[in-house]
């Protein structure tokens, strides 16, 4: 199986080029069952390197633009109600294997809490009628930084919900004059080969799930998190459910190295992806020009597998 997750990152190069951390950290997020935030500009190929990924695993995937005026009905569905008085549930665009939420941010705050429940437990409820998301299911969002025309902060319960949280930014030189020239023919993306179908997915996500932690490991993972809570630069830290993500991640990243069990390096190597998203800096070491890398290097630095 871990040939299989080669194969899909080769079919997913055709697209995009470069940005292999950002991409094996994607794909380890699916295997993990978790949900990814990209955070970055517009037109760095965020949406294309969904669509990769969705054609890569014959994933059945639905693009969302989101602006200030889609009505959580867009998303979730709605009950349509016929001449003779009976109810009719009309499938809402979230119940699909991959969903793209492009530029989260610019929707209003009631549309952004409609994904809670979706994205939390996989199914939606519509006049207390329970419709379950289909497996697998995955939410991949892009949001444009704030202070761009029309965007806001997205709650903090609702980033606390995707696993991982990326930024791609501008492609190398060379990178962007490979871009130019694959764009004078057919679409890149129309050359991405299915690698898995739907039933293989489950099946690797299973095996994900059965890497073996250690006692060690899962001490470790719980210290980390615990340094976020406590750390004097920071006002907000890692919530029970990122140190459960740091876990998740960590056995697919140590999957995906073809291991059977978790090493510390595995969940080093996760950590930050996990962490950055979900944790606050204070506002004096905002003033005194910290950032949260140099927190979370610190952090890593410090704490040691005992």
């Amino acid at each position: 199986m871990q040939r299989e997750c080669s194969r899909i990152l080769q079919e997913v190069e055709k697209v995009i080029k470069g940005k292999e951390q950002e991409k094996r950290l994607i794909l380890a997020a699916i295997l993990a069952k978790g949900h990814i935030l990209l955070d970055d500009i517009p037109g760095v190929g965020k949406t294309t390197l969904t669509m990769a990924f969705s054609r890569a695993m014959q994933l059945e995937a639905n693009r969302m633009q989101f602006t200030s005026d889609v009505l959580p009905s867009d998303v979730l569905g709605f009950q349509m109600i016929h001449t003779d008085g009976t109810r009719e549930y009309q499938k809402g665009i979230i119940l699909c294997n991959l969903f793209m939420a492009d530029e989260i941010n610019r929707a209003s705050s009631k549309t952004q809490s409609a994904l809670l429940e979706v994205m939390e437990e996989g199914k939606v409820t519509i006049e207390g009628e329970t419709h379950l998301a289909p497996e697998p299911f995955v939410v991949m969002a892009t949001q444009n930084p704030v202070g761009f025309v029309g965007t806001q902060l997205l709650p903090e319960s609702q980033v606390d919900r995707f696993m991982i949280c990326l930024t791609l930014g501008y492609p190398s030189h060379e990178e962007e004059i490979l871009l130019l020239q694959e764009r004078q023919g057919e679409n890149p993306l129309q050359q991405v080969e299915p690698v898995l179908s739907v039933e293989e997915l489950l099946a690797m996500q299973q095996q994900v799930k059965d890497v073996h932690v250690d006692q060690k490991i899962y001490d470790y993972m719980v210290t980390l998190s615990e340094q976020t809570r406590n750390h004097s630069m920071l006002s907000l830290g890692m919530s029970p459910r990122g140190t459960i993500a740091l876990m998740e991640i960590s056995k697919a990243v140590a999957f995906m190295r073809e291991r059977t069990c978790v090493y510390p390096e595995d969940v080093i190597y996760a950590f930050p992806f996990i962490s950055r998203h979900r944790i606050y800096l204070t506002a004096k070491a905002k003033v005194e020009n910290h950032t949260k890398n140099e927190v979370i290097e610190e952090i890593l630095a410090r704490v040691k597998v005992r």
